[in-house]
């Protein structure tokens, strides 16, 4: 049994990832921003512990980092799924769409991943998971800002690896491609259908392949594998 910390627990891919966990017997602790209600159900569903957390602030997240590590007795496991997204023009996108996008996706990312490596350093041991996106890797129009704090992700996932591995801490980066969850229900049948028919296995993806993946990585079957950025995109991005 692990002790595994998942931000962005109330979300599509996040719920998915505690789902996971729980049912392989993990030992899990999530958190969410805003939707008590969620996490709530989710807790009461998998057993899991909800805290609410802003990630956007870094003396938010060490307290969150400390209850987690309470709670637990430790911190085996971090898979840091939560994020947000925007979709618009470029040149439309204002001062505070871009903040409030590289708080939300990379210093979350930085301040989660920073508090977690203290934790994992004093056993010289653990696996940190990131969830980036497909659009880190090729950039998507009209999702600029959105791809380069993703692309940022990407970076600090390998740099990183390196920094941990030699304390036996492994880093890796899991990039989904179009994923079945709220944050895309912006999207139509029709745009839908066409960006299930772009993707090459032919489908659009669900929270368990991208769960199955952070699983696999978070094993010890992984146990030699660091600083990598697995697409689970059904090809989308090759």
């Amino acid at each position: 049994m692990k002790k595994v910390l998942i931000t962005g627990g109330s979300g599509g891919i996040g719920a998915g990832l505690v789902r996971a966990f729980c049912a392989n017997g993990d030992n899990v602790v999530f958190t969410y921003r805003t939707n008590l209600e969620a996490a709530q159900k989710l807790a009461m569903e998998t057993g899991a512990t909800a805290l609410c957390a802003d990630l956007a602030d870094s003396e938010n997240v060490r307290f969150i980092v400390k209850s987690a590590r309470d709670i637990m007795g430790g911190i085996d496991v971090l898979v840091h799924a939560a994020g947000i997204s925007r979709i618009g023009l470029f040149d439309l996108t204002t001062d505070e769409d871009w903040n409030t996008l590289l708080s939300a996706n990379l210093s979350s990312t930085f301040y989660i991943c920073r508090e977690v490596s203290k934790v994992m350093l004093s056993t010289h041991t653990g696996s940190m998971v990131l969830i980036g996106s497909m659009w880190g890797k090729v950039g998507a129009s009209c999702e600029v800002a959105y791809s380069a704090t993703k692309a940022g992700v990407r970076g600090l996932t390998m740099a990183l690896a390196k920094e941990l591995g030699p304390s036996g801490i492994r880093v890796n980066c899991i990039e989904p491609g179009v994923i079945d969850t709220p944050m895309n229900a912006c999207f139509d049948a029709e745009t839908r259908a066409a960006l299930a028919e772009e993707t090459p296995l032919g489908r659009i993806g669900t929270p368990a392949d991208v769960a199955a993946a952070a699983l696999f990585l978070a094993s010890d079957g992984a146990s030699f594998i660091t600083g990598q950025c697995l697409g689970v995109d059904g090809g989308f991005a090759i």
